[in-house]
């Protein structure tokens, strides 16, 4: 229930209190802090940017310039379509090294992306938090389309799961108990980091996410070099 109270909460503040994205385009850097590497956040669906703007506040404060592409809206289209327009977002501001950090569907977009020939070498890594990467069996009880493509039989889901060329470059951080997500979100071949939370869409403002997505980053600029 606090789940559903917490999605509903961000639902309705933004939608009467509508910031303006461009705001976390200038981070904060300080007076000694280098600027980090940019970071294109993706909502999942039925969710607009601003359900993550607790993660673009943080990440614009610890110095990044963060982005998003308006024209997912609430992200109701296929994984394919709304990778494109990621993919044509990097590619008209010339984007490169970047973070992406995604929720739920976004993780999917996230990693469609990577595996582009177009987009793939725009991204470092992709930071998934409660990505159903494996699906979801309750997606099989539902007649929308948006949501049946979570279906664990569906085959694009089953192709992308196979494509693990891109897994290393993945951090996929998942709640301990993730009601839409009854199998986890673990991937192969990707850092897998499970948090003591609970449900979808509250750890989008734990403190302890936070946390371990300034340690993703920072770990894996660090064993680049």
């Amino acid at each position: 229930m606090l789940d559903y109270v917490y999605v509903g909460y961000w639902q309705v503040h933004g939608f009467l209190f509508r910031e303006d994205p461009a705001r976390y385009l200038t981070p904060d850097r300080g007076a000694d802090r280098e600027a980090g590497p940019p970071v294109l956040l993706i909502p999942g669906i039925y969710e607009t940017w601003q359900f993550m703007r607790p993660v673009a506040a943080h990440l614009a404060s610890a110095g990044h310039p963060v982005h998003v592409v308006q024209q997912l809206g609430y992200n109701r289209g296929t994984v394919q379509s709304m990778g494109r327009y990621v993919a044509e977002y990097l590619a008209a501001h010339d984007l490169t090294d970047v973070v992406l950090v995604a929720h739920s569907k976004g993780g999917l977009i996230g990693k469609y992306v990577m595996t582009q020939p177009d987009s793939g070498d725009r991204v470092r890594q992709l930071i998934a938090i409660n990505s159903p990467f494996s699906g979801s069996i309750y997606a099989n009880f539902f007649i929308l389309p948006s949501i049946r493509a979570f279906s664990p039989g569906n085959k694009f889901l089953r192709t992308q799961l196979a494509n693990i060329e891109s897994n290393a470059r993945i951090t996929s951080i998942y709640s301990s108990f993730d009601p839409h997500i009854p199998r986890g979100s673990q991937l192969p071949g990707a850092e897998n980091i499970q948090l003591p939370t609970m449900g979808h869409f509250r750890i989008i403002g734990d403190k302890r996410l936070l946390g371990v997505v300034d340690q993703s980053i920072a770990d894996y600029g660090s064993s680049t070099g």
